[in-house]
């Protein structure tokens, strides 16, 4: 009879101990999930506030955008040339290479450099009067480029 008393009172005091886990384990977790659920709120009003500020952003950008253009227009169409000169710069230098690496194509160029500076030199450098003719076409060739004074 007394294991059976003492058997009575154990399984009361683990129905009370497990109660007591079950209401604060239930506690804790109504605890946790009031936080997901604070933190879930908190987010979805986080992304609100940043997707506003983006909208915001992006409503604005072609105004920015047309502003900075008309305060810097100079520098950045200067910029944009000397980019723009690199580039073709390159390519004139790749389509020479290619040139070549054609087979007698560079002798030939060498040939038709040789024979233009000889004609050049004896048309126009040779003589006094065809070095006064040179400087002639020169100062006519600067006055129609810069324009005359």
């Amino acid at each position: 009879m007394e294991t059976q008393v003492q058997q009575q009172e154990y399984m009361n005091a683990t129905q009370e101990y497990v109660n007591n886990i079950d209401s604060t384990s239930a506690q804790a977790i109504e605890k946790v999930e009031s936080k997901i659920k604070s933190t879930a709120n908190e987010a979805d009003y986080q992304l609100q506030v940043a997707s506003n500020k983006a909208s915001n952003f992006f409503a604005t950008l072609p105004e920015y955008i047309s502003a900075f253009y008309q305060q810097y227009k100079l520098p950045i169409i200067a910029i944009s040339a000397l980019v723009l000169g690199i580039v073709v710069l390159k390519v004139f230098f790749a389509v020479l290479g290619a040139f070549n690496d054609i087979p007698l194509v560079a002798p030939l160029f060498e040939l038709i450099g040789i024979s233009y500076t000889a004609w050049f030199t004896n048309r126009y450098l040779l003589k006094v009067e065809t070095r006064k003719e040179l400087a002639g076409e020169i100062r006519s060739l600067k006055a129609e480029i810069l324009g005359s004074r």
